[in-house]
């Protein structure tokens, strides 16, 4: 099947390569408010996301496959077609899906805007997680468990580098953040319409169920939370330890604890 002509592939300019391959840097993300978002899944979500589009681009050698796709895209949204040479220059990825969407970054949010979203939903704050496939799991589980915002510290890596972005599997599309955050400053306007629960790898209480109205703090995977932001917290969670092993990672602990603070409440499809 060839690809409709109303969405004849363009050749995109060198100049637009080089912008493109640059994209991989938070700089020039940064700068341009553009990032990559690579796959079908991950385009798809983003293209069911209130995100803006500004291009996609198609590998030339498997535009077949992508042919019935792109039959349902808008008209308007531009339509590249790379060759193998021009594809790598944007990925790593040895085994390509051949589709990859150039996104425009949202305006950020300001954390009166986030804690308005969390009016029917808890909140998960997250300190200094540089790791980024453990940022987008934590992402996506969050996604799951109705999770209405994230808050990502300063020293965090960015939301939008590809590896998260892949990790998240386009759940940070659909997921309000607010990033480059001083939870330190954070924490006290938090706490004036949020109970905010710290997460403890020595002492705590065993983690429960909560209202919605409930903030979870997490620190990074090598280092936890500083006890500076412990002090802020209104309650510490632990999880103890039945057999044997050095820890949980990251996101296995988090998994537990977003579990736990909404089982208790109605599932996201049952509300009105």
């Amino acid at each position: 099947m060839a690809i409709p002509r109303h969405l004849t592939m363009q050749n995109p300019s060198k100049a637009q390569l080089r912008l493109w391959s640059r994209l991989d840097k938070v700089k020039t993300r940064e700068e341009t408010g553009l990032f990559l978002a690579e796959g079908f899944k991950v385009v798809q979500a983003l293209l069911e996301s209130r995100w803006d589009v500004q291009a996609l681009l198609i590998l030339e050698e498997k535009k077949d496959r992508w042919a019935a796709f792109c039959e349902t895209l808008p008209v308007s949204l531009p339509l590249y077609g790379l060759t193998r040479k021009e594809w790598k220059g944007l990925t790593q990825d040895v085994s390509p899906e051949g589709i990859l969407a150039v996104g425009i970054t949202p305006p950020r949010l300001q954390l009166a805007d986030l804690m308005a979203k969390g009016a029917r939903g808890p909140l998960l704050l997250l300190h200094e997680i540089n790791n980024p496939g453990n940022l987008g799991t934590l992402v996506r589980t969050a996604l799951w468990f109705g999770f209405a915002g994230v808050v990502l510290s300063q020293g965090s890596v960015d939301p939008l580098n590809p590896k998260v972005i892949r990790a998240a599997m386009g759940s940070i599309f659909h997921v309000p953040f607010l990033f480059g955050a001083d939870l330190s400053k954070v924490l006290p306007r938090v706490k004036e319409n949020f109970h905010v629960v710290g997460s403890s790898v020595r002492t705590g209480t065993l983690p429960h169920a909560c209202g919605e109205k409930t903030a979870l703090l997490l620190g990074s995977e090598s280092h936890g939370l500083p006890e500076t932001l412990l002090k802020l917290t209104d309650e510490q969670w632990h999880i103890p330890r039945r057999g044997v092993g050095e820890s949980l990672s990251l996101p296995q602990a988090a998994a537990i604890l977003m579990y736990e603070c909404v089982r208790s409440a109605p599932s996201r499809a049952a509300r009105p």
